[in-house]
């Protein structure tokens, strides 16, 4: 099976989980409109927000998403006649996802509530000089996400279910950069290496008013962190993780865990963040095990302010996180491996915490289409240095839709990071394997061949944070395919 493709199995376990979540049956009579456009759009509606009231989940949102640079603005449910949306068919060219409307019971299913979504993505990706290794390697990943509107699934108003199984198959190049920063963190998730797969989220959403929500159950943070203007989660986007994620949370933040919070909006879009986290990582777990806080809590809280400087949308926002689980500075994260496969030990720490301020600002927004915008964001972060690897972190990059007017669906990105490396790390064997900060630069193109597939040229050039490795350059390649 050259393109990893495990759908079957994949869609009877989501169908069936989603099938258990939506079991009961109370009606209620108002919903919230949505679009599933795949144009790009304005940074209006969108916030680097970790919990989100739904994940980036595909191109058919059934609650106020917050996904990069391709959902519409939302219209309010007070609103009395929310449009219709728009049919998957049409012509192959145009449609928004490859196998279309499936004779009229794709529209069907979400008229009912339930939206399905499938993608595959490929990967070629090679250190083309320096690094550890010069190589390329061939993998891949898969993606299925089934959304339930409780409300027309014949529940109750407010109440959304998120799931998200995934797999990934094949190899990457992750290891051979000597880079701390994975260059592509999606070749790492749900777990690096061999062909694996997991139901990293069944996320539960319960809006208790259009200002005020709850969530709870397994959460995949990677799926609930956007960051306007970068592409972050998903594969649309940058590749190296120092883009898709703040790095400086990494030692604190799972990638997929239980937990539960609320969220404080404005106008849908969330302004203040909490949360309480398990602090292991199940993302291919079944059940909830024994094991359910034995290592402690995260408490992972985010405060947004939505900005207009120069009359165009931004933001500036701060994320904290506190554990008092035991970690060690060279502990593996889901996002990172500080010191790979050497086998060192380093004394325990009893807790750890993060900081990190965040913005955006468009620098650009059509006059003529509200979904045609660029700007610049960026990130610096700062913890304890140790545990945490990382003491201090900060990127910034310009991205956004194409500047090319007629390639409204393509997007692209230029993005810059540094990395303190802690002391704790440099100081552990300076002779055996000294260590230095780090930095690196990432080039992306996102190429719409249709609406449902896209093709990505990238180009990194990472100087490592081994003093004995030389700079690597790297070369690839991604294809998406949205079924």
């Amino acid at each position: 099976m050259p393109l990893g493709f495990r759908f079957s199995r994949c869609a009877v376990r989501v169908l069936l989980a989603g099938i258990a979540a939506t079991s009961l049956s109370i009606n209620a009579s108002a919903q919230v409109p949505y679009d599933d456009a795949p144009a790009p759009t304005s940074v209006t509606n969108q916030t680097p927000i970790l919990f989100d009231s739904q994940p980036n989940a595909g191109s058919q949102p059934i609650v106020p998403t917050l996904t990069p640079l391709q959902m519409v603005p939302i219209t309010a449910p007070a609103a009395s006649a929310p449009p219709a949306a728009p049919p998957f068919g049409g012509p192959l060219s145009t449609r928004t996802k490859l196998t279309g409307g499936w004779g009229g019971t794709r529209n069907d299913l979400r008229d009912a509530g339930y939206t399905i979504d499938f993608s595959n993505t490929q990967y070629y990706q090679g250190v083309a000089s320096g690094g550890v290794n010069q190589n390329f390697q061939y993998g891949g990943r898969n993606d299925l996400y089934l959304n339930v509107d409780g409300e027309k699934a014949g529940l109750w108003k407010g109440l959304f279910v998120t799931l998200h199984e995934e797999s990934r198959y094949g190899n990457s190049i992750n290891q051979q950069t000597g880079a701390l920063m994975p260059a592509n963190l999606m070749m790492l998730l749900p777990q690096p290496g061999g062909t694996v797969e997991g139901l990293t989220a069944v996320k539960v959403t319960q809006f208790l008013s259009e200002n005020f929500l709850v969530f709870g159950g397994r959460l995949n943070l990677l799926d609930s962190f956007s960051q306007p203007l970068t592409g972050a989660t998903q594969n649309t986007g940058f590749m190296n993780a120092s883009f898709m994620f703040p790095p400086i949370l990494a030692r604190t933040a799972p990638y997929s865990t239980y937990g539960a919070g609320f969220a404080v909006l404005q106008n849908f879009e969330p302004i203040l963040s909490v949360a309480i986290l398990d602090t292991n990582n199940v993302p291919t777990t079944i059940g909830i095990k024994d094991s359910l806080f034995a290592n402690g809590i995260t408490l992972l809280g985010q405060l947004n302010i939505p900005t207009k400087f120069l009359n165009l949308p931004g933001h500036q926002g701060l994320i904290g996180s506190y554990s008092n689980g035991a970690y060690t500075d060279l502990q593996p994260t889901p996002y990172l491996d500080p010191i790979t496969g050497l086998g060192l030990k380093t004394t325990t720490q009893s807790s750890s915490w993060s900081l990190n301020y965040n913005f955006d600002q468009a620098l650009y927004v059509s006059p003529t289409d509200p979904k045609k915008v660029w700007g610049v964001f960026g990130n610096i972060g700062v913890s304890d240095g140790n545990p945490n690897p990382i003491r201090s972190f900060y990127n910034i990059g310009l991205s956004g839709t194409s500047p090319f007017q007629r390639r409204t669906q393509d997007t692209f990105g230029a993005g810059y990071y540094y990395l303190d490396v802690s002391n704790a790390l440099k100081d552990l064997h300076p002779v055996l394997l000294p260590l230095k900060n780090e930095q690196g630069v990432e080039l992306f193109y996102n190429y719409a061949v249709t609406p449902w597939f896209h093709v990505t040229p990238d180009l990194q050039v990472l100087d490592p944070f081994r003093q004995r490795v030389d700079n690597a350059f790297v070369a690839g390649v991604r294809a998406k395919i949205d079924f």
